[in-house]
């Protein structure tokens, strides 16, 4: 049986266990990459304050987490992560349509993404999600995939 999530915004006091939970859903990858993911390194109470960061929680517990940003013409996804223990339970679902929900309602006809290229099982999810791949190249020393998808008018 699925467990049933709840999503909210994220506040201050949030920092530490968002941390907490993209530390974990991250760690698989650091054997395929030479230096740890970018989302692994970031400030969560400086993302928290500055951006829009949505929780997905189970029993009160975060167990999944989006950072959405504003751009001038488009939102960027700018980080998905569901904690390992809740893995293959729809809740990256949730959060991909929440994004969807979240850039039409604040006027943006475009989503934007990055994923490293080692990420092949990302860019998979994301193209059944009708993103698009749109160019691949090196930016903060990272080699990436970006993606991007249109929202219906």
């Amino acid at each position: 049986m699925q467990p049933i999530s709840k999503i909210r915004r994220a506040t201050a006091s949030d920092a530490d266990d968002v941390a907490a939970c993209v530390q974990a859903a991250y760690r698989m990858h650091l054997t395929r990459m030479r230096r740890p993911p970018g989302p692994m390194l970031r400030n969560y109470a400086q993302v928290i304050a500055a951006h829009q960061v949505w929780l997905s929680l189970i029993q009160d517990r975060i167990v999944g987490v989006l950072v959405l940003m504003e751009r001038d013409d488009h939102l960027l996804l700018d980080n998905i992560a569901v904690h390992p223990v809740h893995r293959g339970q729809g809740l990256c679902g949730e959060l991909l349509a929440l994004a969807d929900t979240e850039a039409a309602r604040q006027g943006f006809s475009e989503l934007r993404l990055y994923t490293h290229v080692t990420m092949a099982e990302n860019v998979a999810l994301y193209q059944a999600k009708d993103w698009v791949i749109t160019g691949q190249g090196v930016e903060n020393g990272y080699e990436r995939i970006f993606m991007t998808k249109r929202l219906a008018s």
